[in-house]
């Protein structure tokens, strides 16, 4: 027997094998032919690994949109990905955002009041934008890979071996069929011999595949270290925002208070007469007929708005000596001051007394 007629009987025996397993399933949707049931256990096990693999697409599709929202650059991306080529490094939104700050800061003049906090703003911008690079490169590292290598790895293994369970339990099928249908003693034999076979390989092919099946505990044992990994990136990546954004706010709030004003509007406070009790004589008049009001002057809380107590969230230390600093979770009264920046209250502590930034406190009461 040459090479080519072996061919042309292995695909004629391919073609029967198929067209055998055809019959079976169609009747078997008909309703004409029984089917056998895989075991209860197996068909939790198919189960689970169906609803993993859906929850997994899900969650990883939503990250990469979460990390990079710019659909272009995703396909960008993956484009690079399949070629196995590292994608060109592009400036990111906050990096773009803090130059065009420093640039416009430079334009105005870094001795300008505000040159100098578009300046500072820009650069922590860039911190920033650096922070969220770097919690892109872990969050793809850590998670984003090994769920892609389950879809692209185990999953794949898996559904491969469960087309051929249902393979191996169609030829089973379509053999019980075939030895009910068997009417010579001859033809039962040959029948009751394929079925023993066909029996023994699809038992076989359900151990594997059970076997397979089984190591999706393992895999979310696995996901859930990724996910851990996860959350540390993400709080760290919040934590670095925050504590940058602590620090521009800081640094911001050591500018006069006329500045930070909104819409470049500055109200101008009249001079009380000496029986308005409301601002002691010595507020300070500017050339330009703006009233500032010194935090020192201001002795009786009563001589403000009604004063309140507040718990303070964070630490603050004083930029200047008009400013209180303060500790977290310490309670201290507050009060507002006619002609403050709406971003500050008076903070009072015994003897101690100055401006607080009032996103530092947790008002009371």
């Amino acid at each position: 027997m040459n090479i080519m007629d072996f061919n042309v009987k292995k695909l004629a025996a391919d073609a029967g094998t198929f067209l055998s397993r055809a019959v079976q399933f169609t009747e078997e949707k008909l309703g004409q032919a029984e089917k056998t049931e895989l075991d209860a256990h197996l068909e939790n096990l198919l189960s689970k690994a169906e609803c993993t693999k859906m929850w997994t697409e899900k969650i990883m599709k939503q990250t990469e949109v979460l990390l990079q929202p710019n659909p272009n650059a995703r396909i960008e991306e993956f484009v690079y990905e399949k070629l196995d080529r590292k994608a060109p490094s592009r400036i990111n939104n906050p990096e773009l955002l803090g130059q065009y700050m420093i640039d416009a800061g430079t334009e105005f003049g870094p001795g300008t009041a505000y040159g100098n906090a578009l300046i500072k703003c820009g650069e922590t911008q860039k911190r920033i934008g650096t922070a969220d690079r770097e919690l892109i490169q872990t969050s793809a590292l850590n998670f984003l890979t090994p769920l892609r290598n389950f879809i692209e790895g185990d999953y794949k293994t898996i559904a491969k071996e469960r087309k051929l369970l249902q393979n191996k339990r169609l030829d089973l099928d379509a053999a019980k069929t075939r030895l009910k249908k068997a009417k010579a003693a001859e033809t039962r034999a040959s029948s009751e011999q394929e079925l023993r076979i066909t029996q023994s390989e699809f038992d076989r092919q359900a151990e594997i595949t059970r076997l397979l099946l089984e190591g999706i505990s393992s895999t979310h044992a696995h996901h859930l270290r990724c996910l851990n990994d996860f959350v540390e990136a993400q709080m760290t990546y919040y934590a670095q925002c925050y504590q940058y954004m602590l620090d521009l706010q800081k640094q911001l709030g050591s500018f006069p208070s006329i500045y930070h004003c909104n819409n470049n509007q500055t109200s101008v406070a009249p001079i009380p007469s000496a029986s308005s009790n409301v601002i002691g004589s010595s507020a300070l008049t500017s050339t330009s007929g703006l009233v500032i009001t010194s935090p020192s002057n201001l002795t009786d809380p009563k001589e403000c708005s009604g004063s309140r107590k507040a718990r303070v969230l964070y630490d603050y230390d004083a930029a200047n000596s008009a400013e209180l600093s303060l500790l977290a979770d310490e309670v201290i009264t507050v009060f507002s001051v006619i002609g403050m920046d709406s971003d500050w209250l008076m903070g009072e502590r015994g003897n101690q007394k100055g401006r607080v930034p009032i996103t530092y406190l947790e008002l009371l009461n």
